[in-house]
């Protein structure tokens, strides 16, 4: 055979092999499960992000995800008190029915948790930061804990204050311990002002190891939730002078909503004033700004490690926050800026830089994930995936919504409709969200809206009696 004729078979040969090789490697790449990383905020509300329209604050990493992902402008927490949504979160099932309605509530051990079902899937799941449900991370299906924060320092903590000089009485005696409850004091009892650096940190231990399978990685962050303490390096970030107070700000909530006498309510003294709220806005502000920053240290992980492009990334919080609108200053309540969170989608499949009005709740991020990496559903949860939403296969997966705070308050929203009913004053209220998004105008005592007001005051009714609410009692009682 001539040399050149050999020669062209052998640059053939090593051609096609690389050829081929190259098209194994794109095979194995595109059948690799995604990682999941869920990041989760602690009182954040909604309108707490510069790219989803608040001109106030900086938040330039949670604006790249914005950007580069589908964020979700109503999607609602249900439950808006910590360990109860929180459970939701984890078993993607109603608190009716997933024995965490409330604080002290534990979670049926019956009811496969979001990370048990991608460890049996061959995910590595692993949990960063705070804990506030029943047992322990490692006996709900996580592997591993780093940067654990939960209950057990009573005997280290002390008298503090806050960046407002009032005394503490959240968190306190938490503390940084590992999976065996050996506890580490140096880095603080209770929250500190760089405590979202020590999530960030354990984060991205997690994402640095070498990853022979998928991941799901749970980080926790404690921020913004009291006590706001003023990150070092932000003291200049937010002038409390120059800081808006919500444009529903009111000096006090015009009735015992059912969390008049609650510790978050005890935050603030009555009557509000904008001085007060300027100055916790401006300290609530600088912690989110200080957690964006945390963001971008995990985001920036992943992309150094090789992960970001395999990597699902979803960033939400527990519930939203009062802080002075409607004369509150907690969570316990069924206004947009309590009820509703920040969430944003970031991964292969999903839509760059896409706003979805479609009405969802933090259960349905369980079931979600699974949906975009190909994990079987249990039949157990109630959430519904989203993902016909991120692909355009459907607008809305909801008519209406359903969220519930203990026996005091039920809420029905709809598309453009809102209808809270307080059970212990068998007092209603309703919103046109369309023409009123502050929700400022109460249209429940107008003639001209009794039909809408009663349509979805028996909706609300029918679906109570369908999760056997204990409500109804109360309402019973006042009938």
């Amino acid at each position: 055979m001539p040399v050149v004729m050999r020669a062209f078979l052998a640059a053939f040969v090593l051609s096609f092999c690389g050829f081929s090789a190259a098209a194994d490697q794109n095979t194995d790449t595109k059948d690799t499960p995604p990682n999941i990383v869920f990041l989760l905020s602690d009182d954040q509300r909604p309108d707490t992000i510069a790219a989803l329209g608040n001109s106030i604050i900086k938040t330039p990493n949670l604006d790249e995800l914005v950007k580069a992902g589908t964020s979700f402008t109503r999607a609602v927490c249900a439950n808006p008190i910590c360990t109860p949504s929180r459970a939701e979160i984890l078993t993607g099932v109603s608190g009716f029915h997933n024995g965490s309605l409330d604080f002290g509530k534990p979670i049926k051990k019956e009811l496969p948790t979001w990370s048990q079902t991608l460890s049996k899937a061959g995910y590595d799941t692993w949990y960063v930061g705070k804990w506030h449900n029943d047992g322990k991370p490692v006996l709900r299906g996580y592997d591993e804990t780093l940067g654990l924060f939960t209950g057990g320092g009573g005997r280290w903590a002390v008298p503090s204050y806050d960046g407002n000089g009032v005394p503490v009485t959240g968190y306190r005696g938490w503390i940084f311990q590992d999976d065996e409850r050996h506890f580490f004091p140096e880095k603080g009892v209770g929250l500190t002002s760089n405590i979202s650096e020590h999530f960030a940190d354990a984060a991205i231990e997690f994402i640095d190891r070498k990853h022979e399978k998928p991941f799901f990685l749970h980080v926790c962050f404690t921020a913004p939730h009291d006590p706001l303490l003023m990150p070092i390096g932000y003291e200049q970030f937010y002038d409390p002078n120059k800081m808006p107070v919500p444009k529903n700000f009111l000096p006090e909530h015009p009735f015992d909503h059912g969390n008049f006498e609650g510790r978050d309510e005890a935050l603030l003294p009555w009557p509000r004033t904008k001085q007060i709220v300027q100055n916790d806005l401006s300290l609530y502000y600088s912690v989110i700004s200080h957690l964006d920053a945390q963001v971008g240290r995990i985001v920036d992980a992943l992309k150094k490690s090789g992960e970001w492009e395999n990597t699902i990334l979803i960033y939400s919080s527990d519930h939203g926050l009062a802080m002075g609108s409607h004369g509150l200053r907690g969570k316990q309540n069924m206004y947009e800026h309590t009820v509703n969170v920040p969430l944003i989608m970031v991964g292969p499949g999903i839509p760059a830089d896409v706003r979805s009005n479609a009405q969802c709740y933090l259960r349905d991020l369980y079931p979600t994930s699974c949906d975009l990496a190909g994990v079987p559903i249990p039949n157990t949860v109630e959430g519904k995936s989203l993902k016909p939403v991120l692909t355009g296969a459907q607008d809305a997966i909801y008519d209406e919504v359903f969220c519930y705070f203990r026996n005091f308050q039920r809420m029905i929203r709809t598309d453009r409709w809102k209808l809270i009913y307080y059970p212990h004053l068998d007092r209603v209220q309703l919103f046109d969200l369309k023409e009123d998004p502050l929700e400022l105008h109460d249209l429940s005592g107008e003639a001209a809206h009794q039909q809408v007001r009663d349509k979805l005051l028996n909706q609300l009714n029918a679906w109570r009696k369908q999760q056997d609410d204990p409500s109804l009692q109360q309402t019973a009682e006042n009938s």
